[in-house]
């Protein structure tokens, strides 16, 4: 087993860090986002769960630092057969202009590099892509 270290492209967000940050950093905000588009979604500020191709996904919210980064974890009870965190980070770059990408660690064996490594990258793309694209859309 090694740890994996992969990160998104970096996106763009026309607002400032303060009016993201409120949104990003509690679970139970994105519920109307996220509802919808898994299975079983129950969410408070800290924590939430989910089920996704019939693995229940449970995480938790470890560290915040305000406007700058979020990290998440896989909670104890998550069903995901692959331990990982991973880090939300947002770069001020100007006034109504933020940068946002994913870094996410997890323990993965050769095996599961070689299956899942490709798809773990191209999954963070697309969330951060879609992240910054809600966030581009709120007046």
């Amino acid at each position: 087993m090694g740890l994996e270290k992969y990160t998104s492209k970096q996106q763009q967000i026309l607002k400032p860090a303060e009016r993201i940050f409120p949104f990003i950093s509690r679970f139970d905000m994105l519920t109307p986002a996220l509802q919808d588009k898994v299975e079983e979604w129950t969410a408070t500020e800290d924590t939430c769960s989910f089920k996704v191709k019939g693995f229940k996904v449970a995480l938790r919210i470890v560290e915040r630092e305000e406007n700058k980064h979020i990290k998440i974890a896989a909670d104890e009870e998550n069903g995901v057969p692959v331990d990982f965190s991973f880090w939300i980070q947002m770069q001020p770059a100007d006034v109504a202009d933020t940068r946002i990408r994913m870094v996410l660690h997890a323990e993965l064996n050769m095996m599961m590099k070689m299956m899942i490594g490709s798809k773990i990258q191209g999954g963070l793309d697309k969330a951060v892509e879609g992240l910054a694209m809600a966030f581009n859309q709120i007046p």
